[in-house]
């Protein structure tokens, strides 16, 4: 059997064995992650019951809704995508998105405690929430680190750095749970949490031979980036709301209902587990289609198709058994106080393939310069979802949060692209890829 890997091993390319040794670092990472989740996520969540952990995952929620405007969208997309093509920019694009992303953060935590102060007026919990959870922003700033090693396909130095603050924030909140430690507590283990994994990265980049010093702040840099990020901006806030303002909604329309949100929410948790699959596809594969198309766009366009083969793949590859067996996964994980959730994930299980899609679409208009596609295509699910959401809910609870959200990802990741002459390739390439036995051929043909 080893035989067999090393002669396969051989037969691929240096870039291909580089992307797919990336990938699995960023598969370890994430692997661990899940296992620590099992043990100690699931934990707390089992701890706080659903009405306190229906309270928390509402401030999250919250604060998630101007992520967008911290992390300036998917800037790192973009730089990701210069240093590539020109590592001698990378201290300008590094320092430069770091001051960005300072600011983005420095806002989103003014702009989140007074909202949740106009909205929430007489929850004084959910301020302290919101407000200790939103300051985290300002620590991620320091993921523009991350943007540098991606460029590079050096994600393992990123697992370890951010690796090592998880781990020692899981051990913290144990011992919090021994202690009975109230909600609140929680939420401050996720602020340090944030804060020693920035640290964490600015040690592996020092240990790489680089100097966060030596990044430099470009006026010039800084309009180029806020002109090609801003679509981002404007899609990413429509990206939160067709796919969190479910559970924001249930919060406020069913507020004195907290313990729905929290069956709903931990039937999410459950499904979005493996979320990290087509992330680190993406982030592994981006840099070298990027390179790919500047030397044949015929090969580029093959090697995207199976981008899609493989992301429909690993959809399948984890629908299928979580449907199956969510009866057994939500009593094992989170016993008999969380039941309800039993048929929330049978179905939302399958909503996932509008993340592996979704995220390779998004790759694709990246590289081919088309982003401003991705601000029709949110801001046309974010209308939607309110829409059905707002009928729905009332009406199904839960569950009509999660029909909502299955029916919003089918139209606006699917099918709308076969109405659109720019990206109709891209939904040619996702339903190529629904022929499952044609794409296993095409997946095949690279160790061919």
């Amino acid at each position: 059997m080893l035989e067999k890997i090393i002669a396969v091993k051989k037969k691929l390319s240096p870039g291909l064995r580089q992307v797919i040794s990336n990938t699995v670092w960023l598969f370890a990472d994430k692997i661990l992650k899940i296992g620590l989740s099992l043990l100690v996520g699931v934990w707390v969540i089992r701890y706080l019951g659903p009405t306190q952990f229906g309270t928390l995952t509402y401030a999250l929620t919250f604060v998630s809704m101007f992520d967008a405007i911290a992390s300036l969208g998917g800037l790192g997309t973009i730089v990701v995508r210069d240093i590539a093509r020109d590592p001698a920019c990378k201290d300008e694009s590094l320092g430069t998105a770091f001051i960005l992303q300072l600011v983005g953060g420095s806002l989103t935590l003014l702009v989140a405690v007074g909202a949740s102060i106009l909205i929430n007026h007489q929850e004084c919990l959910t301020h302290w929430l919101v407000g200790i959870l939103a300051a985290g922003n300002l620590f991620n700033a320091f993921n523009t680190i991350d943007f540098w090693f991606q460029s590079e396909v050096k994600s393992k130095y990123t697992v370890f750095a951010k690796n090592s603050a998880y781990v020692f924030m899981c051990a913290v909140r144990v011992v919090l749970i021994q202690l009975k430690a109230q909600l609140i507590i929680f939420a401050w283990a996720r602020l340090v949490e944030m804060a020693l994994g920035g640290l964490a990265l600015v040690f592996a980049y020092r240990i790489q031979g680089n100097y966060i010093q030596a990044w430099q702040v470009s006026w010039q840099r800084t309009k180029e980036l806020l002109q090609e990020s801003w679509p981002l901006v404007l899609s990413g806030v429509a990206v939160y709301v067709y796919t969190n303002i479910d559970q924001l909604m249930l919060g406020s329309m069913l507020a004195d209902q907290k313990s729905e949100l929290g069956f709903y929410a931990a039937a999410v948790k459950v499904s979005t587990v493996f979320d990290f699959l087509p992330l680190a596809l993406a982030a592994s594969t981006f840099a070298k289609l990027t390179q790919s198309k500047e030397k044949s766009y015929e090969d580029y366009l093959d090697k995207v198709q199976i981008y899609f083969d493989i992301s429909t793949l690993m959809w399948l590859a984890v629908a299928l058994p979580v449907s199956i067996l969510s009866p057994y996964i939500i009593r094992t994980l989170y016993g008999h106080n969380f039941l309800a959730s039993i048929p929330l994930l049978s179905l939302y299980a399958w909503s996932q393939f509008g993340t592996n899609l979704g995220v390779a679409r998004t790759t694709f208009l990246a590289i081919e310069g088309k982003l401003h596609y991705s601000l029709i295509f949110s801001y046309s699910g974010a209308l939607l979802n309110i829409v059905l959401n707002y009928f729905l809910i009332p009406i199904q609870g839960a569950m009509g949060a999660t029909m909502a959200t299955i029916i919003t990802y089918f139209l606006v990741i699917i099918l709308i692209n076969l109405f659109i002459k720019d990206v109709k390739i891209v939904g040619t390439m996702i339903w190529r890829s629904l022929n499952l036995f044609q794409a296993a051929l095409r997946i095949r043909s690279l160790v061919e």
